[in-house]
């Protein structure tokens, strides 16, 4: 019992209660601080995210040799195909769902306190700049063998773990607490609750139907059990939940994928950290949901079939290029709601709202559907005789 409650999960669990219970009950001077400590250590998770992709993607590069842009690209293109299936399976949904929903558009948040301390602790780079330093530096290390560029890459990864193990995971529990606190005490779960049920119920359960097909499609392809990956994600995926971000539920899923036994270290290492940042299925697939529900709400008829099924295509080429970071979807195609779809002010507004509310979910989405896309890796790999790198990392 005592190995149960002091796991991951429990804590973030017991976290969120935790949070919830004191969004209820504390003043606002106390919130003060509440959401200064949530805002630093948010900061201090962000800041090692882009060391994070840097020491896993270009070292995992750097391994895989002559191989590294052929699964560079696979990786890419199945992330865009993922995402573009989710959205057409979102939007299939949407006509058949929306015209006989009673959806309400808003109601008025308490505002957070601001932030006392203000300290600020920025990125030595954004995470796309990383990711794009990652597979340059790393392409280049092996199309010129520069064995010392791939030692320091090999230590630098050694430093990164160090700093996964022994800052990252103690501190997401309490973070994932200040994080629900201030959920709690603006009004987002509980003023929000009958949108948010709505809203969220139905597109979980889209979640979870193409969760369902990327592991069946990935188990098929493989000829492994994608349970044997699956099963080790639901950390990964509480944590999405609670810091609603890719990016920083990044440790917790490389520590949960390398559990598996069917997935390679090789494949861990490279697609896990590269999927966070390209795969953003359960983010599209919710934000093509909401389009259709605020265009019924606020315009009383949904998008013709051309324009939805343009605005998939598009936004599964946005979501890309999306940085894992919460609303990044949505942000990053904001053009396209405006252009596609035809949106205003009100419509870009409510939409930002309603996809604010549920975007843990969708991160979560994300997170664990990279676990299937990494067993595709695998599964390539193996039909194609690409050599295992023997790597011994443990998180």
């Amino acid at each position: 019992m005592k190995k149960i409650l002091t796991s991951l999960p429990a804590k973030l669990l017991i976290g969120i209660v935790i949070g919830i219970v004191l969004g209820q009950l504390l003043p606002v001077s106390a919130m003060g601080v509440i959401v200064s400590l949530k805002n630093i250590l948010g900061q201090i998770i962000n800041f090692i995210v882009p060391l994070i992709v840097i020491g896993f993607i270009a070292p995992s590069i750097t391994k895989l040799g002559n191989n590294a842009s052929k699964m560079l690209g696979v990786a890419i293109a199945i992330a865009y195909v993922s995402s573009v299936l989710a959205a057409l399976l979102s939007m299939g949904a949407g006509y058949a769902i929306i015209p006989n929903l009673s959806v309400a558009s808003s109601v008025e948040l308490n505002e957070l306190p601001k932030d006392i301390f203000g300290l600020e602790i920025p990125q030595i780079m954004p995470v796309m700049s990383a990711l794009a330093f990652s597979v340059m530096i790393g392409l280049a290390a092996v199309w010129t063998k520069a064995k010392t560029i791939v030692t320091i890459l090999d230590e630098f990864q050694k430093i990164v773990l160090d700093l996964v193990s022994k800052i990252i995971i103690p501190i997401l529990p309490v973070f994932i607490c200040f994080t629900f606190t201030c959920l709690s005490y603006d009004g987002t779960i509980t003023k929000q609750l009958p949108i948010f049920l709505i809203a969220v119920v139905i597109v979980m359960i889209g979640h979870y139907i193409w969760l369902a097909v990327l592991y069946g499609v990935a188990g098929i392809y493989s000829g492994e059990n994608p349970m044997e990956v699956l099963k080790h994600y639901g950390p990964a995926y509480i944590t999405a939940v609670g810091t609603m971000s890719s990016a920083a539920t990044l440790a917790v899923a490389l520590r949960g994928a390398k559990k598996s036994k069917v997935l390679r270290d090789d494949m861990v290492d490279f697609g896990i950290p590269l999927f966070a940042n390209i795969h953003l299925c359960g983010s599209v697939l919710t934000e093509v949901f909401f389009v259709m529900i605020v265009s019924k709400v606020l315009y009383n008829e949904l998008p013709s079939l051309g324009t939805m099924i343009l605005f998939c295509v598009l936004l599964a080429v946005f979501a890309i290029g999306a940085p894992g970071v919460p609303g990044g979807t949505v942000m990053a195609s904001l053009g396209l709601i405006i252009s596609v779809i035809g949106f205003g002010d009100d419509g870009t507004g409510l939409m930002l709202a309603i996809f604010a509310i549920q975007d843990s979910f969708g991160t979560a989405c994300n997170v664990t559907g990279d676990g299937a896309l990494t067993l595709m890796l695998t599964g390539y790999a193996k039909k194609h005789r690409i050599k295992k790198q023997n790597i011994s990392i443990d998180l």
